[in-house]
C-alpha cells in the first residue's frame, strides 16, 4: 500500500525554537555557575554590617529632616 502524495512540504521544525532553548539553558547553567563563585557572608557579618547600615540611614533621615526643619522655620520667618 502507498501513501498518497500531497503537494505540500513535510512540517519541519522551526530551527529558532532549538536555538531559543538552548539559549534558555546555557543561560541558566551560566547563572548557577556564576552562584557557585559567590562568597556569602557569615551570620556575623551580615548581622554587623546590617547595623552599619541602618545607622547609616538613620543619621543621614535625621540630617535631612533637621535641614527641611530649618529651612520650613526660616522660611516661615520671611514670610510672615
Amino acid at each position: 500500500m502507498t501513501t498518497p502524495t500531497t503537494n505540500q512540504q513535510p512540517i519541519k521544525k522551526d530551527p529558532s525554537e532549538n536555538l531559543d532553548s538552548k539559549k534558555k539553558k546555557n543561560f541558566f547553567n551560566s547563572t548557577y555557575d556564576e552562584f557557585k563563585l559567590v562568597v556569602w557572608p557569615s551570620r556575623q557579618q551580615l548581622f554587623s554590617e546590617s547595623v552599619a547600615v541602618i545607622i547609616m540611614v538613620s543619621f543621614s533621615a535625621a540630617a535631612i529632616a533637621s535641614v527641611s526643619r530649618f529651612y520650613g522655620w526660616a522660611a516661615s520667618q520671611i514670610f510672615r
